[in-house]
């Protein structure tokens, strides 16, 4: 009929207008994530000695979570968290064993091919991808151009950063983070052989015992190869792991820390000029504040909180010229910007000299490596001023898994069916469309390890917290574990709590006092629901293959990158030849 055939370019034109409006309300989106970052370090969360104005800045003019969560308290599986919106257990990200993070580029671990990030669902939807800064994922599976855990094999269109992660190692004169290692592997071995080597050479002179000279040379080999194996790793460690690439290609080798933080800011900026006319997704995921410490010489010296403020300081500037830029650009309306640290401060980073190389969580016990509060509870902000209000704060608890779902609904993306996605989409809560959080139970893990549980029940202002261990401190008493410079999460190193340790992180947000039967009438009752839901949890995660298998961990020299016509020295530096090009 007529009036049928007049209805079809209408529907027609209404679809096309819907689908127009629907692009058009679609975000850019600047993920800024910090390195081992304490809540307590910006002005916005309570510093009044660090100077963070464009932080601070972020949170005025957006929306503040004061209970935001890391879904693990360590680099690696906190980010795998981050990218896929899962627990890092969900993916084999979690590590069985002692170390809990990647240590080397050539390892074959690394975030599975399986798993779907962020940028995956956003590069679908039509969006620009780009990582800045730290991956810390993992780079090759078989062979060294597979490239299977790449950024560029998970949803990126372009890179430019680091693949592993910032250590003292990559910075002469800074120190090492293997000294524990290198006591266990070198030191005492070295020392064992000496005293072998003195007292056969005692008894052999005194005649009491006939020593074989095969057996001195064999002692004395051995020392030999000890000495070169550890020589040869302190020489060629800094090269073959602290590089910067871009896209596939090393670009330095080994980096240089020179105003690298303006580099990586340079480099955020161009993208996000070049995009300008498409939607664009620009995680900057900076280097600092992990140790090694640095800072361009405009902000040496200039904090009140020695090289760490610097670096803070530092960062904060950065955070200043990308919201500069989106405002010169007229992009700040429709660019959600969020910013975070991949979890709490890392309270044992002293230096040889005594410096406090680490940050501050504020009130909260512990920190990086932990499940107490400091360890998990980061900085947690987000601005669109075209949608959410400026100047509000949340109290509710959020995880930073949440940041999958919310950017993907944002972009149009449906979120895949075919796995359990932990994180909660954020926009009922900073729209003001909701008072609670979707979070009414999280799982805290320590690598592998269920470490503890959060209940915020239903119609109660109560935040229970339960710990099945916790780890011992050393030196007893002090907020961390000196020894060893970092917490671990089983053996002799925790401490099992049977019943748990509960505590109402409402009420006692610094973990001091747990409650007991007989200042909480309810104590069992509460367990008993906290138990049912750890278990119907764990029912849910499946057999997955262990990124941290010692296999997987250990460096392998065929997956090894280095810089073309490098030879053996791996070292090469493109950027100051682009540079003296450009000029």
């Amino acid at each position: 009929t007529p009036l049928r055939k007049m209805k079809i370019p209408f529907l027609l034109l209404f679809f096309l207008w819907e689908a127009e409006s629907h692009a058009a309300s679609r975000p850019n989106i600047i993920l800024v994530m910090a390195d081992d970052l304490g809540i307590g370090d910006p002005g916005c969360y309570g510093n009044k000695t660090l100077r963070t104005p464009n932080i601070d800045r972020l949170a005025s003019e957006g929306v503040k979570l004061t209970q935001h969560l890391a879904a693990s308290p360590l680099c690696t599986p906190s980010r795998a968290a981050f990218m896929t919106g899962r627990y890092p257990v969900r993916s084999g990200m979690a590590s069985h064993s002692l170390p809990g993070v990647f240590l080397f580029t050539a390892s074959s671990g690394g975030l599975p091919t399986n798993e779907i990030t962020f940028a995956k669902l956003l590069k679908d939807q039509g969006y620009s991808t780009a990582l800045i800064g730290k991956w810390h994922l993992g780079m090759s599976c078989h062979s060294k151009t597979d490239f299977c855990h790449h950024p560029l094999h998970h949803g990126f269109n372009y890179f430019y950063g680091i693949s592993l992660t910032n250590l003292r190692d990559c910075k002469p004169g800074e120190g090492s983070v293997f000294i524990r290692g290198f006591r266990k592997l070198v030191f005492i071995p070295l020392q064992i052989i000496g005293v072998a080597l003195l007292t056969l050479a005692a008894l052999s002179c005194l005649g009491l015992l006939r020593v074989p000279l095969g057996i001195f040379f064999s002692l004395l080999f051995l020392a030999a190869l000890i000495l070169t194996l550890f020589l040869g790793f302190l020489h060629y460690f800094r090269p073959l792991n602290c590089f910067l690439m871009r896209n596939y290609e090393i670009t330095q080798q080994p980096m240089s820390y020179d105003n690298l933080t303006q580099r990586l800011t340079a480099e955020a900026a161009q993208f996000i000029q070049r995009n300008t006319e498409t939607h664009s997704l620009t995680p900057l995921t900076y280097l600092h504040v992990h140790t090694a410490l640095f800072s361009s010489k405009e902000f040496a010296s200039k904090s009140k909180h020695g090289v760490y403020g610097d670096a803070v300081e530092e960062m904060d500037w950065s955070v200043g010229q990308i919201l500069n830029l989106l405002d010169e650009l007229k992009l700040a309306n429709n660019t959600l910007i969020y910013f975070t640290s991949d979890q709490g401060a890392h309270v044992e980073e002293v230096s040889s000299k005594g410096e406090i190389h680490g940050g501050s969580n504020g009130i909260y016990k512990g920190g990086k490596a932990t499940n107490w509060e400091g360890g998990i509870r980061i900085p947690g902000i987000l601005r669109w001023p075209r949608v959410i209000h400026a100047g509000q704060k949340i109290d509710e608890p959020t995880s930073n898994m949440d940041i999958f779902p919310t950017v993907a609904k944002l972009a149009g993306a449906p979120l895949p069916e075919d796995r359990i996605i932990d994180g909660h989409d954020l926009m009922p809560l900073l729209e003001g469309k909701s008072q609670r959080s979707d979070h009414e139970f999280l799982f805290h893990y320590c690598n592998a390890y269920l470490n503890a549980v959060r209940w915020h029940p239903q119609n109660s202002t109560s935040i229970w917290k339960a710990f099945l261990f916790t780890p011992n401190f050393d030196p007893v008493g002090s907020n961390g574990c000196f020894s060893t410079h970092v917490c671990f999460c089983s053996g002799n190193y925790v401490t099992h709590h049977d019943p748990p340790l509960l505590f109402d992180i409402s009420k006692d947000p610094r973990e001091r006092n747990p409650v007991t039967p007989a200042t909480e009438p309810r104590f069992h009752e509460i367990l008993k629901v906290m138990q049912e839901a750890a278990d119907r949890h764990t029912k849910t995660l499946p057999e997955v293959p262990n990124q941290f298998s010692w296999d997987n961990f250990f460096w392998k020299p065929w997956l090894q990158l280095c810089c073309p016509s490098s030879g053996l020295s791996c070292q090469c530096d493109r950027e100051k030849q682009d540079k003296r090009l450009s000029h």
